[in-house]
């Protein structure tokens, strides 16, 4: 808007030559490159996974392939990225799944044998 409150009309440059080119058969083709997300390597889950919950060597083999996702992501490979991103991804999740049934079986058979133990220690005492 100019000074004056009214809206300014378009100045045409000089010289420059701007828009649809003159001239028979020429015609102006318009290209949009849509940049889509990069794929994810998983690489935090992969090390998470193979520091602490490394069962059956899922947690390695998930962190090479975060590593191999991560090279192709670099490279400009997207489609290598993604193939090596969601296979890490699969492995980290069953490493996970994995992880937790063997915590949870744990739990549940150190809590029945604390019951166990229990109730045969209060069985030995009334026995006396």
């Amino acid at each position: 808007m100019n000074p004056q409150g009214y809206p300014s009309a378009p100045v045409p440059l000089q010289g420059v030559p701007y828009g649809q080119p003159e001239g028979p058969g020429m015609v102006q083709h318009t290209t949009v490159n849509i940049i889509a997300e990069p794929p994810q390597d998983h690489i935090i889950w992969s090390i998470f996974s193979f520091v602490h919950m490394n069962p059956c060597c899922l947690g390695l083999a998930a962190l090479i392939h975060s590593v191999k996702a991560r090279d192709r992501k670099m490279v400009g490979d997207l489609q290598g990225a993604q193939h090596y991103g969601s296979t890490a991804r699969s492995l980290n999740i069953a490493a996970t799944v994995l992880i937790g049934l063997i915590v949870l079986i744990v739990i549940i058979s150190y809590s029945v044998i604390a019951a166990r133990a229990n109730n045969s220690y209060s069985n030995y005492n009334y026995g006396r």
